[in-house]
């Protein structure tokens, strides 16, 4: 696995965190609500900027791939914190289709070649 992937899954847990950040800053009143918006303003830039970081160098991401991947990272971990986090119903049809996407992106990563 390239530097750029693992740059890539990295930016999605960030993307993951600035999902969970506005979560967090509906439920907040206040400087908290300003702690919560700043930590999504945060992980947004990181997100962001290790998408873009794999997307070049030596051994680039192609752009389709490296945003579906990083989108799905994102999603997969939302929905994982959503459950911990504020206690989102865990059913079979979503673990059904939380599998069936994480088999996807694994799929991506394997036929992309790089």
């Amino acid at each position: 696995m390239s530097i750029n992937w693992i740059l890539l899954i990295i930016g999605g847990v960030f993307e993951a965190g600035f999902a969970i950040s506005l979560g967090k800053a509906q439920e907040s009143l206040g400087k908290e609500k300003l702690m919560w918006l700043a930590s999504f303003a945060i992980c947004v830039s990181i997100s962001m900027y290790l998408l873009y970081r794999s997307m070049g160098g030596a051994r680039p991401i192609p752009v389709g791939t490296a945003y579906a991947v990083w989108a799905g990272i994102g999603a997969v971990c939302s929905v994982i914190f959503g459950i911990f986090i504020f206690a989102e119903p865990v059913t079979v049809w979503r673990m059904v289709f939380l599998s069936t996407l994480i088999v996807s992106l694994v799929g991506l990563q394997i036929v992309t070649p790089v």
